[in-house]
């Protein structure tokens, strides 16, 4: 599906009329995540929408144009404080190790991850500055990637309506927010490296994971939901924070995914994960003879 329909159905969803213009507010996440976000922004800001892009002062690949508003907020952490977990965490990638040990190290080090980023959420709402702006902007939607919840918290503690863009959730969890039939006899668990053909065994070993998903992501997720019900005033549970949202944004196709049914809300925009591709720069790469173990003090040149 290509980005000009995927802004058509932002348009039909968010407008009264076909000829006016609704004020968005976008919170976003940093990285590689904003990159695909920004070409829909851009493309939003064309069809006459107002755009406010909440970004924190600190932050990753969030580089900005003139056509919409970014409106910053002050952080604790500094670009090194993102960066060391992150590294982290790529390195716990790159281990071969087997089920569990490789569940076990990922979460590990995606829990570290998830805490440095959200603190920046937290710190969001300790600008009284930015929630001031935040209240009496009056917006109609919030546009968000949800992978760290802070624009699902935004959303609900300005009581607006929600628009989620997104590679996906940990456990399945845009499947199961927005209800869609999620079989475990053919829908493969992470982590199991299982197919939509499995045997008992396996079927039974994805059960097994299924049930481990609950702990695994209610764990992940404990600090956003705490601090959430702490903002709304109320008990939110992940599943409240989620189940929500107007309209489910899903940037992936069947191509890459096991088919299954999905609601009427949920579209699927293709893969758009990074900005358009561009020859790489003279000398910006240095072939390296892969080995086992490069020299030491020397690293890959990318």
């Amino acid at each position: 599906m290509t980005l000009q329909l995927c802004c058509a159905w932002i348009f039909i969803l968010l407008l009264p009329g076909l000829s006016d213009g609704g004020k968005l507010l976008v919170v976003p996440m940093v990285g590689s995540h904003w990159l695909s976000m920004q070409q829909v922004v851009e493309k939003l800001v064309e069809k006459g929408h107002e755009v406010v892009v909440l970004a924190p002062e600190v932050s990753w690949e969030m580089k900005m144009t003139q056509a919409y508003t970014v409106k910053t907020y002050p952080v604790s952490n500094t670009l090194q404080d993102l960066n060391d977990p992150f590294q982290e965490y790529v390195a716990a990638h790159l281990k071969d190790l087997p089920f569990p040990l490789n569940a076990l190290s990922l979460y590990d080090r995606s829990v570290h991850v998830f805490r440095v980023f959200y603190a920046q959420c937290k710190d969001l709402f300790k600008s009284k500055e930015t929630l001031q702006f935040l209240n009496q902007s009056g917006f109609d939607a919030v546009i968000t990637d949800p992978i760290f919840m802070c624009g699902v918290t935004v959303a609900n503690y300005l009581s607006v309506p929600f628009v989620f863009f997104l590679r996906g959730l940990p456990c399945d969890l845009h499947y199961k927010a927005s209800q869609c039939p999620d079989p475990l006899s053919y829908a493969p668990r992470t982590f199991t490296f299982n197919s939509d053909r499995m045997t008992f065994f396996q079927r039974v070993e994805n059960a097994l994971v299924s049930f481990l998903e609950l702990w695994y992501c209610d764990s992940y997720y404990r600090d956003a939901v705490k601090f959430s019900s702490e903002v709304l005033q109320r008990d939110v549970s992940l599943l409240d924070l989620l189940n929500s949202a107007s309209l489910w944004l899903l940037r992936f196709d069947f191509v890459f995914e096991y088919a299954r049914p999905v609601m009427p809300n949920m579209v699927f925009v293709g893969g758009i994960n990074c900005v358009e591709k561009k020859p790489l720069p003279q000398g910006i790469y240095r072939p390296y003879r892969l080995r086992e173990h490069p020299p030491a003090g020397e690293e890959f040149n990318l």
